[in-house]
């Protein structure tokens, strides 16, 4: 399917910026500069406590002499799943081929497969989706009359299918739609489920998502805007049903009860961007771009309903300034995908750098925490 031009919202038609605009004011603007202002946590929330973890950087896992051979030398999210077959499979945003923002032969999204079995050696790639180069997941032009780029939001392997939620762009700040996206063969190729959202659903809170599979027959949804500057919901829906967006139930505070099928209540206040939940030894964790404090936050809760103002939470990387990073302080950060394989108290993640000045770096980068249970 190309363009997707035969369910286009009625925003659509907003006049958009230029690709070259568009990915430098994104970036400055929400994916990096730390100065969107959060919500603080209700009085009597626990403090964080930003030193208990002991965070280093593994390794570069993107750009020249890294993904040069996939023609990708500059991309950016690498957002990880385990295939169906066994692998590993990390989706990534929008992919040039040289090493700067606009360095030619636009794609996103884009996909990298990985047999690393040793995370503390770092990620080490074994192919690319689409062949010798690393190609479009699917086929569209970007900047055509409908919507500028695609970005993937949160990929999953449920039995023998994977399906990639996808944000459909027409220009900074606005999302025309979401969709969903199936692949039977372990990433190789994708078909549209035909499951489609609009952007103002729960007042644009279900733009950006992240999910997980329980043992309880559910797949468990946090989700927000894709502006970094708001809280989060939560939504279920049962895994067999998980392209149909009928079937996905809210929870929601009413008359001093929390209950599915309540309009959506936020669970956690706050600038929330790229997000990532996952099912770790026994209990959930969910690690976020915090755009108001301009870090990567960690949670660690027994439900996905906990209350998260009293769960175990941790600041897992910091932001900082050029020229003066260290292995917990990254400048212009954002992302912050668990890699499987991680544990409780090592934690390995992707993380995004963008310096928005100099187009350069732009890249994905593995970082391991750890003692993040303690």
């Amino acid at each position: 399917m190309n363009n997707r031009g035969d369910s286009i919202p009625q925003n659509a038609a907003t006049p958009k910026m230029n690709r070259s605009t568009f990915l430098r004011a994104s970036a400055g603007t929400f994916l990096g500069s730390g100065l969107l202002l959060g919500t603080a946590p209700p009085a009597g929330a626990d403090p964080l406590r930003p030193r208990d973890v002991r965070t280093t950087k593994v390794a570069d896992l993107t750009g020249p002499g890294l993904t040069t051979r996939f023609r990708m030398e500059a991309t950016d999210l690498g957002i990880p799943t385990r295939t169906p077959d066994g692998r590993m499979l990390f989706v990534f945003g929008d992919s040039f081929e040289q090493a700067r923002v606009g360095g030619g032969w636009w794609r996103s999204p884009t996909a990298l497969h990985s047999t690393t079995t040793d995370l503390g050696s770092g990620v080490q790639w074994s192919g690319a989706v689409g062949g010798e180069a690393a190609q479009q997941l699917w086929d569209y032009e970007h900047d055509n009359p409908v919507f500028t780029t695609v970005l993937p939001s949160d990929v999953i392997t449920l039995g023998d299918s994977m399906y990639l939620h996808a944000m459909v762009n027409n220009g900074l700040g606005n999302v025309v739609w979401t969709e969903i996206w199936r692949s039977d063969d372990s990433g190789a190729t994708w078909v549209h489920t035909g499951a489609e959202f609009a952007p103002d659903l729960h007042q644009g809170l279900f733009q950006l998502l992240t999910w997980a599979a329980g043992d309880d027959g559910y797949v468990y949804v946090c989700s927000t805007s894709f502006d970094r500057s708001r809280p989060i919901i939560l939504h279920r829906v049962p895994a067999e049903a998980i392209a149909d967006p009928t079937a996905y139930e809210p929870w929601g505070h009413r008359d001093g009860v929390w209950a599915w099928g309540n309009p959506p209540t936020p669970i956690l206040e706050g600038a929330f961007g790229e997000m990532c939940l996952r099912p770790i030894d026994g209990k959930w964790v969910l690690t976020w771009f915090n755009a108001g404090d301009y870090r990567i936050d960690g949670i660690i809760m027994d439900t996905p309903t906990s209350d998260l103002y009293a769960a175990h939470r941790r600041t897992l990387v910091h932001g900082g300034r050029w020229g003066e990073e260290d292995d917990s302080h990254v400048a212009q950060l954002y992302g912050g995908y668990i890699v499987p394989g991680s544990t409780l108290s090592d934690l390995h993640l992707t993380v995004s750098q963008w310096n928005t000045e100099e187009d350069w770096p732009y890249r994905v980068m593995q970082y391991r925490v750890q003692d993040f249970d303690t």
